[in-house]
C-alpha cells in the first residue's frame, strides 16, 4: 500500500520535478484519457482528439513549473482544464475559420451551438470524477485477492447483501464486509493521492 494520501503530494505538485517518472506516467494515465474523452464529447476526430491530447500534455510540461497556487482561484485542477479549454477553444476557431473558407459552416455551427464555459466546466468535473474513480478501481483490482474485490463488487456496487456474497464466495459475512471496508479505504486514499485538491502546496 501507499504512502498515506495525507502526507502524499497531488500529482500536479509531484510533476514539477522532470524526474519523477512515476508520476509522470501516472499523470499521463489518469488524464490523458480524460482530456481525450472531453474534447472527443465536442466533436474532434480521434487523430485530432488524440494530437489535441499531445498538446495540452506539452502545456503542462512547459508551464507547470510557473504554476502558482492561488487558493481564491479555487483548485488547482481548475488551472488544467483552462489549458484544455484554451486549447480546445483554439482548435474550433481554426477549424471554423478553415470551414468558413471553403464553404462548409458545420464547425462554426458547432461552435455557435457549443454550451457556456460553466456547462463545459461541470461535464469536466464530472468526467474528473468518473475518471478517476475508473483508474483507481483498475490499481485496487490489480492489488487485491480476486475474492477480496468481489466482495467489495457485489456489495458496493451491484448492492447485495453481505450474507448473499458470504455465502456465493464461502467467506464469513465479517470478511467481506472487512474486505469491501478495505478496498473503499483504498480506493479514496488513491483518489486523495491523484487529485489536485484545494490543500496542496503548488
Amino acid at each position: 500500500m501507499s504512502q498515506s494520501a495525507v502526507t502524499q503530494p497531488s500529482l500536479l505538485v509531484r510533476i514539477r520535478d522532470r524526474a519523477d517518472n512515476d508520476a509522470w506516467a501516472r499523470f499521463v494515465e489518469i488524464y490523458g484519457p480524460l482530456i481525450y474523452g472531453f474534447v472527443r464529447k465536442r466533436g474532434l476526430q480521434d487523430a485530432d482528439a488524440v494530437d489535441l491530447v499531445q498538446d495540452v500534455l506539452r502545456s503542462v510540461a512547459g508551464a507547470i513549473s510557473r504554476l502558482e497556487y492561488d487558493p481564491a482561484r479555487g483548485k488547482s485542477r481548475a488551472w488544467l482544464f483552462t489549458i484544455v479549454k484554451n486549447r480546445l477553444r483554439n482548435y474550433l476557431k481554426v477549424q471554423a475559420h478553415r470551414e468558413t473558407g471553403s464553404g462548409d459552416s458545420a464547425v462554426a455551427e458547432q461552435m455557435a451551438n457549443e454550451p457556456a464555459a460553466d456547462d463545459w466546466q461541470v461535464q469536466w468535473e464530472a468526467d474528473h470524477q468518473r475518471r478517476l474513480l475508473g483508474w483507481a478501481s483498475e490499481q485496487v483490482q490489480a492489488e487485491v485477492e480476486d475474492r477480496t474485490w468481489q466482495a467489495f463488487r457485489k456489495t458496493a456496487v451491484d448492492g447485495s447483501s453481505g450474507k448473499e456474497v458470504a455465502r456465493e464466495l464461502n467467506m464469513s459475512v465479517a470478511a467481506v464486509y472487512l474486505a469491501k471496508s478495505r478496498v473503499m479505504a483504498r480506493l479514496k486514499e488513491l483518489v486523495k493521492e491523484a487529485e489536485a485538491t484545494d490543500k496542496d502546496n503548488v
